[in-house]
């Protein structure tokens, strides 16, 4: 189960045997089913998941109504930083959208596999920077690109998604309500 962990790593970094019997034993199966949280709202998030099969979606709860903000699929990781790195409570929500297969590693084996990993906090780094340069893209777009924009971006950039996820979270990912998401669906296939 680890076969596509250890690739998605060493697009980062170089491992040695040595380092994959490493993670082989920092990382644990942890399975989800639809619907189940990865981290509820005011839990600290104790732990980094990799997807190995399934989806996964972010969201806020603000005053009654899911706002989500991302989405994540297989051979994606799954984490609140803003939680996870200090150790504090989280205001985000990370839910499955279908039955996932993750593997996981908690905050203390993280800190062990950057320190026995001989490239591990590069490794770190380098999705940390990724994660907060694609965190900033999307909040700029929210504020600048139209919902139909989005919409056609998400779609573009995520053909096999929109099959899996629901109207009502891809409108709420674009920040449309779900009627102007199908106003603007039929506008954008009125196009073509």
């Amino acid at each position: 189960m680890t076969e596509k962990l250890i690739i998605i790593i060493q697009s980062f970094i170089d491992l040695t045997l040595k380092d994959v019997d490493c993670i082989n034993q920092l990382f644990s199966k942890k399975e989800l089913k639809k619907g189940d949280f990865f981290l509820a709202d005011g839990q600290v998030c104790k732990q980094v998941g990799f997807i190995v099969k399934g989806l996964i979606r972010y969201y806020i709860n603000h005053d009654g109504e899911e706002k989500t903000y991302a989405f994540a699929q297989e051979n994606n990781f799954v984490c609140n930083y803003e939680s996870f790195l200090p150790q504090k409570p989280s205001t985000k929500i990370i839910q499955a959208l279908e039955d996932c297969e993750m593997l996981i590693i908690s905050f203390t084996d993280l800190q062990i596999f950057y320190k026995s990993i001989a490239q591990g906090e590069r490794f770190g780094r380098l999705v940390i920077a990724q994660v907060f340069i694609q965190l900033l893209q999307d909040l700029s777009s929210f504020y600048t690109d139209t919902p139909e924009y989005r919409y056609e971006k998400f779609i573009k950039e995520n053909p096999d998604l929109h099959q899996r996820i629901s109207q009502y979270h891809i409108a709420s990912y674009v920040g449309v309500k779900p009627q102007s998401l199908s106003r603007i669906r039929k506008r954008i296939s009125s196009q073509k």
